[in-house]
């Protein structure tokens, strides 16, 4: 034979009145008896076996002296009792909210782990809740949902299509919750300018080594890097924003997957940092128009390639020679140079795209 075990999770809660109701039947006494004994009134005593009202810590002493049953027997069938309630009275909340699942990209997000999966609805909601870090549907849409139409979150984002809140709120989740376990010195707006020219010097290398790098770099400047794959309709490409007044964070997606707009988009973000403040989160809203972004691009562009620098560049013929020589002048990746000649229009975005470095997630391999 063999011994299973099994669960019981009941849909149903008894109030601790039905065993005060049978404690006090098997003493032979009545309602109004143990009232006159407690000093309590009947109709107070019928209101606990009722279920109507609690009892206190205080009546719980009072059941002791008359009965001869612990207090914390009394204490403890209350507490779980009110616990058992709150749970059903919850599930039933959860039951009436599983529409919300669908504004997620949930099985994208059971896939990689982020959110686990439920053994019916109400859990599924519960579990997706515990991922946000929201305790009912109308606290995430206070947060997460105004946050994406507020002016709150600056966001680089493709503009050709519209991302969906549930992608984009899921995404910037996990970043935060991945930047929590970034230890960080205080952020030191010095030393994080340090950090970005060294940063610079690694485009030239693998990921193996620069990520690594650039997180520990950043991190002892007080900036978390994290890395987050991007979500099916988020379409987002990088996120800035402060986690505390002495932690900043930038969040990156590797949406185009090739160096040079991995790298423009770091040092798009680390602009935002250096010019924009402690403000908690910029919003671009749906396209990346404004002055902040026009100030961000700027910042990223001049660091990665001085302007009279690149302005010796555009002079004669472009060709694959003069880019590589150009690259190591400055001692960049030449897919940064391509996707800056690209942009600006001084050269077809067929053209030189092999000196780019294409880049992918360990588990595309």
């Amino acid at each position: 034979m063999t011994k299973q075990l099994y669960s019981f999770n009941p849909d149903y809660v008894v109030a601790p009145g039905e065993t005060l109701l049978e404690t006090i039947e098997a003493f032979g006494m009545s309602q109004s008896e143990l009232a006159e004994r407690t000093g309590l009134t009947a109709k107070h005593i019928n209101g606990i076996i009722k279920g109507r009202a609690a009892i206190t810590p205080r009546t719980a002493l009072q059941f002791e002296r008359v009965l001869g049953v612990p207090a914390t027997f009394w204490n403890n069938l209350e507490a779980n009792y009110r616990e058992k309630l709150a749970e059903l009275e919850e599930r039933e909340q959860l039951e009436s909210e599983v529409n919300w699942l669908k504004q997620l990209p949930l099985k994208v997000l059971l896939d990689r782990g982020w959110i686990k999966k439920g053994s019916d609805n109400a859990e599924q909601v519960k579990n997706a809740l515990n991922f946000f870090g929201c305790a009912t549907v109308d606290a995430w849409k206070e947060y997460w949902q105004k946050l994406f139409y507020s002016q709150e979150v600056v966001f680089r984002k493709s503009t050709a299509y519209e991302s969906e809140v549930g992608a984009v709120a899921a995404w910037l989740r996990q970043g935060e919750l991945q930047a929590h376990d970034i230890k960080c010195k205080p952020y030191n707006t010095s030393a994080f300018k340090q950090a970005l020219k060294k940063i610079r010097l690694l485009t030239t290398q693998p990921p193996e080594i620069f990520v690594p790098q650039m997180i520990e770099l950043c991190a002892d400047a007080g900036v978390c890097v994290v890395f987050v794959p991007e979500i099916p309709k988020c379409r987002v490409n990088g996120a800035t924003r402060w986690i505390s007044p002495n932690k900043a964070l930038i969040q990156l997606s590797l949406r185009y997957k090739t160096d040079d707009h991995l790298w423009f988009t770091f040092f798009h973000e680390a602009g935002h940092i250096l010019l924009h403040g402690k403000k908690g989160y910029f919003l671009e809203g749906v396209n990346n128009d404004g002055d902040q972004e026009e100030e961000a691009n700027k910042f990223a562009a001049d660091f990665l390639m001085p302007p009279d620098k690149y302005t010796d560049l555009l002079e004669g013929n472009i060709s694959r020679a003069k880019i590589v020589a150009f690259a190591n002048e400055l001692r960049i990746a030449p897919g940064i140079i391509v996707g800056r000649l690209q942009h600006d229009r001084y050269v077809k975005f067929s053209y030189f795209n092999d000196l780019k470095v294409r880049l992918k997630w360990s588990e595309d391999e």
